[in-house]
C-alpha cells in the first residue's frame, strides 16, 4: 500500500478497473471531469442527480450508499463560488458543504467503502502562508475573510476523512486544487469564479462594442489555473496510489497576475478596449501558489496550457451557450 508520495507500480494499485466509483457531485466542474476520466479508463460509475439524492441529507445519502456498495466514493460536490457568492451567502457556504460532507464521509464508511477522495480547495490555507503553499501550512494562520465559512467548511472535511483513517483505519484521502476551469464552467457573473466571469464579461463588451472594461481590485493579487480535466487526471492517480494522512495539493506550479490573465483572456476573446481596475473592490489572497511536489512525486503532471485551455473553454461557451 502506498503511504506517501510515492511513484505508483501496477504492485501497489489500490483501485484498478473496473471497479465501481461513486462521483458525488457528478454535473459539477469537477465531478463531470472525473466521471469523464474514470468512464473513459474503464471504472463503473455511478451517479445521482440532485433530484434524485439530496447529498445534504444524511439518511438518504447512507440509505443510498448502502444500498448501491461502491468500492470507492469521489466526493466533488459542494457549494462553490467567486468572492461576491461567498460575501453573500456565507451561510449556505458553510452549512450546506458540510452537511454535504458529513453525509457522504459517514455514508461511505457506514456502507464499507473502501476508498474515498475528498476534494477541498486552496483556500484552506491561511492568506499569508509562504509561497509556494505546503500542505504543512494548513491551520498556521489566519484564514482569507471573503471566503472564510467555505475554507472552514473544506477542513472540516479534511479533519473528519483524518479522523476516519485514524479511529477506523479507512483508506480515505484528501485533495486540494487549486483554481480550475474547463468545459461546463459557472459563467453567472455573481456567483462564477474570476476566469469564466473575465471570460464572459470581454465576450460581451466585444460584441456591444465597449471602450472599457472594469474588473475588481488592483489586478495584482498571483492565482495558478489547472484545466479541470488535468485534475481529473490526478485524482484517479490518488485513487489508485495513494493513502497518506495529508491532504495533497494539486495545482501547476505556476502563477500569473489577475491582470496577466485579464490580458490573456481578452486576447482569447478578441476583445481590444481598455481594462480599468476598481480599487475599492477587495483583492482577496495576495498570492496562492501551491507546492505540488508531493503530487508530481506521484508521477503526475498538468497536460493542458493555460492559453490553449481558456481557448477551449471560451469556444465551447460560445458556441452552446
Amino acid at each position: 500500500m502506498t503511504t506517501d508520495a510515492t511513484a505508483p507500480t501496477a504492485e501497489n494499485d489500490l483501485l484498478p478497473p473496473p471497479a465501481s466509483v461513486f462521483v458525488a457531485g457528478h454535473r459539477g466542474l469537477v465531478g463531470s471531469a472525473v466521471t469523464r476520466r474514470l468512464t473513459a479508463d474503464g471504472y463503473d460509475v455511478l451517479t445521482r442527480t440532485r433530484a434524485e439524492l439530496d447529498l445534504r441529507d444524511a439518511a438518504a445519502t447512507a440509505a443510498y450508499l448502502a444500498a448501491a456498495r461502491p468500492d470507492a466514493v469521489v466526493l466533488a460536490a459542494a457549494k462553490v463560488g467567486g468572492i461576491m457568492a461567498n460575501s453573500t451567502y456565507p451561510v449556505q457556504f458553510l452549512e450546506d458543504n458540510l452537511r454535504i460532507q458529513l453525509s457522504v464521509i459517514a455514508g461511505a464508511h457506514a456502507a464499507g467503502v473502501r476508498r474515498l477522495l475528498f476534494l477541498g480547495s486552496s483556500c484552506i490555507y491561511p492568506k499569508l502562508a509562504e509561497q509556494p503553499i505546503r500542505e504543512e501550512s494548513l491551520l498556521t494562520g489566519e484564514l482569507e475573510p471573503t471566503n472564510e465559512p467555505y475554507a472552514l467548511a473544506k477542513i472540516a472535511g479534511i479533519v473528519q476523512v483524518q479522523s476516519y483513517r485514524r479511529q477506523f483505519g479507512a483508506s480515505y484521502v484528501s485533495a486540494m486544487p487549486t483554481n480550475l476551469y474547463g468545459p461546463g464552467d459557472n459563467f453567472d457573473l455573481e456567483t462564477s469564479h474570476v476566469l469564466p466571469a473575465l471570460i464572459r464579461r470581454f465576450h460581451e463588451a466585444k460584441e456591444a462594442g465597449a471602450p472599457e472594461v472594469t474588473l475588481w481590485g488592483s489586478g495584482t493579487p498571483r492565482r495558478e489555473f489547472l484545466h479541470v480535466d488535468d485534475l481529473a487526471s490526478a485524482c484517479e492517480v490518488l485513487l489508485r496510489h495513494y493513502d497518506g494522512d495529508g491532504p495533497v495539493n494539486v495545482g501547476c506550479g505556476d502563477d500569473l497576475t489577475i491582470r496577466e490573465l485579464a490580458e490573456t483572456v481578452a486576447g482569447v476573446v478578441g476583445y481590444d478596449g481598455e481594462l480599468a481596475w476598481d480599487m475599492s473592490k477587495p483583492d482577496g489572497t495576495p498570492r496562492k501558489l501551491l507546492d505540488v511536489s508531493r503530487m508530481t512525486a506521484l508521477g503526475w503532471k498538468p497536460q493542458i496550457p493555460l492559453r490553449e485551455g481558456i481557448a477551449a473553454v471560451y469556444e465551447e461557451w460560445r458556441t452552446k451557450g
